[in-house]
């Protein structure tokens, strides 16, 4: 990478150096849940995508080997449920679509949310190791970044604010929701990493 571009990662990443240094495991419970208005706009992609293949719920969990259950299914399109970045992605794989399809788009009217509907983001330090290093060196300079600011070497796994994605993204000049994609394609997303939190 060239200098401007290290520049350009130590600038940005700044910004959210505030956020970083005070975020820890104990403080994610502290980040506002995403809107009733985006869990009902994911639920209503995937309902759309199952409509689109002419499933019912019950035709879901037949052709999934009982996989996927229809009260779970409908739980997740109506919003009721948390949905894990994992789930998310197997979800997908078996409605055969990418999980930014699932995604409600950054200027839906209900995803306010800095990192369009990840309420809860954990990087699993292992895997980012393994990695392809070509597409994932602005992301470990990143992280890097994070755990000099914590003083914080010894996790197998880094929880990061919503501000973090979103700096992230414009590092890589995408948008959050292709970020996300990219994130679950790497498979650098620990499973407790969340879509959005459900109603209890």
């Amino acid at each position: 990478m060239a200098p401007d571009d290290d520049s350009q990662t130590a600038v940005l990443t700044s910004t959210a150096r505030t956020d970083a240094i005070n975020t820890t495991s104990a403080a994610e419970d502290d980040d506002p849940p995403p809107s009733r208005e985006y869990a009902k706009a994911l639920g209503a992609r995937l309902r759309a995508i199952r409509g689109q293949q002419h499933l019912s719920l019950h035709a879901v969990e037949r052709k999934s080997d009982g996989k996927w259950k229809a009260v779970v299914v409908g739980s997740y399109e109506r919003g009721d449920r948390a949905v894990s970045v994992q789930r998310l992605a197997e979800l997908a794989d078996f409605y055969r679509v990418p999980v930014s399809v699932l995604l409600p788009t950054e200027d839906h009217p209900g995803s306010s949310s800095a990192t369009g509907g990840l309420a809860k983001i954990v990087l699993n330090l292992e895997r980012l190791h393994s990695a392809p290093a070509d597409e994932v060196t602005l992301l470990t300079r990143f992280v890097g970044a994070i755990q000099r600011e914590r003083g914080d070497y010894g996790n197998r796994v880094l929880s990061i604010r919503a501000e973090d994605l979103r700096t992230l993204a414009i590092l890589y000049d995408t948008t959050v929701e292709a970020l996300t994609e990219r994130l679950v394609r790497w498979q650098v997303l620990a499973p407790d990493s969340l879509i959005l939190d459900g109603e209890p």
